[in-house]
């Protein structure tokens, strides 16, 4: 059963409080009246409110002195505050002292209710999280995928579909996106969810390695094998194996992949016989094999071979809508991981969160909150806890301007990828754990933008 937000309406004139009563009681709230900012203060540290909504200029508390106390107390409680046309300026102080939002006298009861209706999706984030959970069911909560927009509802009904096959997969998204937690939930829902799920990074392994950590080698037959060795795909055999950056595979490695998913056998290095193997296939990339295929970077046979089932995961930006829920999950995660208390995060924390534009995606807003959790000094995570996010460009991120939604996502990465290096001071280490990739994709791109590595 939804649970009726309660507002505690503050203000010294009976009249004009009377009138707020009964036209937000209308729209569906519990509502509670306080005659004073001393009273206010008292109701809030008594009961538990959704929101304050309260008058500025009170005779004996103001509403100013009101919400320093009630936010010292309760920083989380959103606190909109009204005021006359005469004392704009010293409502624009009290957003400085955290109030959510300021509205004007007369009442424009459009911007009261739009208002209302913004800081109520701040609240309950936590029992948000568990219903999802529950709705998603057993299947896709082991993988903690998490996400009420369009955009994953669609991406988890073709992954309920995909799973229970053998087709083989290929998971397309930018970096950051969740594509490996997509593939741990195509396995674990499928057949083969009682067999290994073996995880290589095809950049992350140098091409000469490359060949004896997917089909294993022989013993002598290169410098230090001083044993046989099982491959990765030996390793998967009955599972599945997730080929991560497979656009990253060097040509003649593409040419030995794709006679494994033709033959269903692989050769150990240094090796004769052929061992059979039974494994399911999934491979992720963050660029567009379709491009790369055009260009010659990229095998078309390989391509086709690998692209019988397409998944698309979506950027943070184009899932908005997710991410309160992923943040409040995250610090629910690191706030027990770390043994801290924390009940959640301020609206001006979570407003920022939201609007901020997470070029690293899910994976910068993961550890944007672990870092906000370990410095945290109270209980609720506020927009100091946040820099890079919230407007304190302390640590060399920046917002994701709108604007850039409209420019090509190719030219949108070479800005980021370049920004965060010169903010780093050409630190390429930091800047590709930053950005989320390996140092060899970092060093590709920068060659690829006439930047000497």
């Amino acid at each position: 059963m939804k649970q009726t937000k309660r507002i505690l309406v503050v203000d010294d004139d009976t009249a004009h409080r009377t009138m707020l009563h009964a036209l937000i009681g209308g729209w569906g709230y519990e509502i509670s009246e306080a005659d004073d900012g001393s009273t206010a203060i008292a109701e809030v540290k008594k009961e538990p409110y959704d929101l304050v909504l309260m008058d500025v200029r009170m005779l004996k508390v103001s509403g100013t002195e009101a919400l320093r106390e009630i936010k010292s107390f309760n920083p989380a409680v959103p606190v909109i505050i009204m005021t006359a046309y005469s004392s704009v300026e010293s409502a624009v102080s009290a957003i400085k002292d955290g109030a959510y939002d300021y509205l004007t006298k007369p009442i424009d009861f459009d911007k009261l209710k739009l208002s209302l209706e913004r800081a109520m999706e701040h609240i309950n984030l936590k029992e948000e999280n568990r219903i999802l959970k529950e709705n998603l069911g057993i299947s896709f909560d082991r993988r903690n995928i998490i996400g009420r927009s369009s955009a994953m509802a669609k991406l988890l009904e073709t992954i309920a579909l995909v799973a229970p096959s053998e087709a083989t997969v290929l998971i397309t998204g930018e970096s950051g996106t969740g594509k490996e937690l997509i593939a741990g939930a195509i396995h674990f829902n499928s057949a083969r969810k009682d067999g290994p799920f073996v995880k290589i990074n095809c950049a992350a392994i140098t091409d000469t390695l490359l060949e004896s950590e997917l089909f294993g080698h022989e013993k002598g037959s290169f410098t230090g094998a001083e044993r046989r060795k099982e491959g990765r795909f030996i390793q998967a055999n009955g599972g599945s194996i997730l080929l991560d950056e497979i656009s990253e595979m060097p040509p003649a490695m593409q040419v030995k992949l794709l006679r494994v998913l033709q033959e269903r056998e692989v050769t150990r290095v240094g090796g004769e016989n052929t061992v059979k193997t039974d494994v399911r296939v999934i491979a992720a990339t963050n660029r567009d094999l379709k491009e790369m295929v055009a260009s010659g970077a990229f095998r078309e046979d390989l391509y086709y071979r690998l692209n019988v089932v397409s998944l698309n995961t979506p950027p943070l930006r184009e899932r908005r809508e997710d991410i309160p829920l992923l943040a409040q999950n995250f610090l629910d995660v690191f706030a027990e991981k770390n043994r801290k208390k924390i009940k959640g995060f301020t609206p001006a924390a979570m407003d920022g969160i939201v609007k901020y534009g997470w070029p690293g995606n899910v994976r910068e807003l993961m550890n944007a909150v672990e870092r906000a959790v370990v410095l945290a000094r109270s209980d609720y995570i506020d927009e100091k806890a946040l820099p890079g996010v919230t407007g304190d460009m302390t640590d060399g991120m920046s917002p994701q301007p709108e604007e850039t939604l409209s420019v090509p996502l190719e030219e949108v990465e070479k800005t980021t990828i370049l920004k965060t290096l010169e903010s780093l001071k050409g630190n390429k280490s930091e800047t590709a754990r930053r950005l989320g990739i390996t140092r060899r994709t970092l060093h590709k791109k920068l060659k690829k933008y006439g930047v000497m590595p």
